[in-house]
């Protein structure tokens, strides 16, 4: 086990980052991170993280906090633990570094740069002012796998290039919802024909608890795929989470794709979701459900006449965040159907 430092030195709202380009062999190879190392015999954290800091960058900290702790592994390497720190006092002049490049980085732009995508987790968490937390972050050939904060797994969900293709990147969920990253997500509507013959569906209201879109009206059940996971697969994992409601997935019917962006601010952090959903269709007609709600996700249900809903989404009284594109996709099936 190896136990190390990290430091990210602040000035005007930049980090000193190290752009990993020197050593062979290096785990951090052209990754750019802070600045840090391995303790030697006899030291502290604080012993560590000063002298590593005047190695490598020829400051003198006089102002630094310890943030959190960092527990590594990757196929391959020996685990490591890591204090990570910030720092805004220091004084001296920066010297050429022998592990790489040294560059004052806007906070805003670091994301632009090749991280390890556990470090977009601790980057997030920082400018949010976290309390001290500990994060775990495995690795298996620089792909993350895991991650889990003060004990919590947290949700990775795989990030889609241009053409909707997995990149082989995970990402974790609110880290792709900060950046506005390409992801996956599944949307089924329940839908049903009453004794008139004209289409219901089912809508859900979002917890007040939720991250985003608290208190609104959505898609009858909905979910982010995670990570290595298929579409209708997540689907059914979804509606029986949130609803209570246990089907085949051969039960779902597929009825398009649906790509959407938002870019608001929820609780004063920004959200930028960048979805592509797939589509599908659970007819309920002659079912009587007993829904039971997963509260941490669902305040209520209720079917409505579809007609009507579609008038409500044009009505800025009525809460929701369903995207009228998706109601299109509805239209046309119960047009066919």
């Amino acid at each position: 086990m190896i136990f190390s430092t990290l430091c990210y030195i602040e000035q005007n709202e930049k980090y000193l980052m190290l752009h990993r380009v020197v050593k062979k062999n290096d785990v951090n190879k052209d990754k750019w991170i802070g600045v840090g190392g391995k303790f030697e015999e006899g030291e502290s954290p604080e012993d560590c993280l000063k002298r590593e800091v005047k190695e490598e960058t020829g400051l003198t900290l006089t102002s630094f906090r310890f943030r959190g702790i960092l527990s590594f592994f990757s196929v391959g390497y020996e685990p490591e633990y890591i204090c990570l720190y910030t720092a805004d006092g220091f004084t001296g002049d920066l010297i050429k570094c022998e592990e790489g490049t040294l560059e004052w980085v806007e906070k805003t732009e670091i994301t632009n740069l090749n991280l390890w995508e556990g470090d977009r987790i601790f980057h997030r968490l920082l400018l949010e002012e976290a309390p001290f937390f500990s994060l775990k972050l495995r690795y298996e050939h620089n792909v993350l796998i895991e991650a889990v904060l003060n004990g919590t797994s947290m949700e990775l969900v795989d990030l889609l290039d241009e053409n909707n293709e997995v990149t082989g990147i995970r990402r974790e969920r609110e880290v792709i919802h900060r950046e506005g990253g390409l992801h996956r997500t599944s949307h089924v509507w329940l839908v049903r024909r009453n004794e008139k013959g004209e289409p219901e569906i089912l809508l859900q209201k979002r917890a007040k608890g939720k991250d985003a879109f608290p208190g609104c009206y959505d898609i009858s059940s909905a979910g982010h795929i995670p990570a290595g996971v298929g579409y209708r697969e997540s689907a059914v994992r979804e509606l029986e989470e949130e609803l209570g409601v246990k089907v085949a997935p051969e039960e779902l019917l597929y009825i398009g794709q649906n790509e959407s962006k938002v870019d608001t601010v929820f609780y004063g952090k920004p959200f930028r979701n960048h979805e592509t959903s797939a589509v599908y269709v659970l007819d309920r007609t002659g079912v009587s459900d007993r829904f039971i709600l997963q509260e941490s996700e669902v305040e209520e249900v209720k079917w409505m006449n579809f007609e009507t809903c579609r008038e409500c989404l044009e009505d800025p009284e009525f809460p929701n965040c369903i995207m009228g594109n998706e109601t299109d996709l509805l239209q046309r099936y119960f047009e066919e159907k």
